[in-house]
């Protein structure tokens, strides 16, 4: 272990916790200097020299998600859920900088024109399905209650429409065939080049803080930009194969391999039901392939996630709570951001 390790760092003074709810521009040269002294002052070594290696991944901690007003605010059972997430995840962060050593944050990513945004589906009188709340069945299609917007083939298939709607059909059979979530319209969110897309401001400060003050590259992953799946994990797509049985996307490989080459792997982020249950299910999927006791050095952050709730309309809570106790069962440790650290370095 390096020489930061049992005992937790303070908060640098710049984290002010009544800003994480909000956007703002990271100062990256003021950071920088301020992270390089804080690692003076209190002897922070690189991570290359770590002995536990420690990796703290992060979903989607980006606007879109975790700004109120924004897109698809994850407002959880208190109505504030991701910012007071972001808040605990923070402090988690500065008070840990000398044992985490390499943080990944992913980045949902999208553009106007993919399966699940309105402007791909209109139905009889050419209206777009109302996003939040309209699901798309594969009796739908086949009723013809919703259908390819035409327009979109140009985008996406060089203007073949017909292959267009093959490939949306098989999707939402396959959806249905592998007992996922139906197709779920969402607002246009986490566009690319957009706002919504960006890193929460308080959290991006806090991981570049780390990357100076640890001198470790911060490993971003992109996720969602496949036109044609929903990628809620980061691991994989939803539908890997085509209606015509060619690769549609691909697992991201890369990634859990050098998650499972980690000592300990941290876990937080929006939403616990959607993106975030998701991608611990398809890791303890690959885990599962290869040693089940590989489960036990994972950790969930479960004062760092909260699950979709929409007063009146949708509830995940259940699913969330449900999907955590089964991942405890297979040996994943859910855990306090307070915590975690105890049972990793003890």
């Amino acid at each position: 272990m390096n020489t930061q390790t049992n005992s937790q760092l303070p908060i640098p003074p710049q984290f002010h916790p009544d800003t994480v709810g909000s956007v703002w521009r990271v100062p990256y040269q003021e950071i920088a200097a301020q992270a390089e002294a804080w690692a003076k002052q209190y002897n922070i070594q690189p991570s290359s020299s770590d002995k536990t290696r420690i990796c703290l991944l992060l979903i989607d901690v980006q606007n879109t998600f975790c700004i109120p007003e924004f897109e698809l605010f994850v407002g959880g059972k208190s109505g504030n859920g991701a910012v007071e997430d972001n808040q605990r995840l923070c402090e988690f962060i500065y008070r840990h900088l000398g044992v985490i050593t390499t943080i990944t944050p992913t980045l949902d990513t999208h553009t106007a024109m993919q399966i699940f945004h309105p402007i791909f589906w209109i139905n009889q009188a050419g209206e777009h399905p109302i996003p939040a709340a309209t699901n798309i069945t594969l009796s739908d299609i086949e009723k013809g209650i919703w259908q390819v917007n035409p327009v979109v083939a140009n985008s996406i298939t060089q203007g073949d429409y017909q292959l267009l709607e093959k490939h949306a059909y098989h999707y939402v059979k396959q959806l249905s065939q592998d007992g996922k979530y139906p197709l779920t319209v969402w607002p246009y969110h986490s566009m690319l080049g957009g706002i919504g897309h960006a890193l929460v401001s308080a959290v991006e400060a806090a991981i570049f803080f780390h990357c100076i003050a640890r001198q470790s590259q911060t490993q971003f992953e992109i996720k969602g930009d496949n036109p044609l799946t929903e990628n809620y994990s980061v691991l994989r797509p939803e539908v890997l194969i085509d209606f015509a049985q060619n690769p549609l996307a691909q697992k991201n490989t890369r990634l859990i391999q050098q998650l499972l080459n980690f000592d300990a792997v941290i876990i937080g982020g929006q939403a616990k039901s959607h993106c975030v249950a998701w991608t611990i299910d398809d890791l303890l999927t690959e885990i599962q392939q290869i040693d089940a006791n590989l489960a036990k050095k994972v950790y969930l952050l479960e004062d760092c996630t909260s699950p979709v709730v929409v007063p009146g309309v949708v509830d995940y809570t259940e699913q969330a709570d449900a999907a955590f106790s089964r991942f405890a069962a297979a040996g994943m440790h859910v855990v306090k951001s307070t915590d975690v650290m105890q049972f990793i370095l003890s």
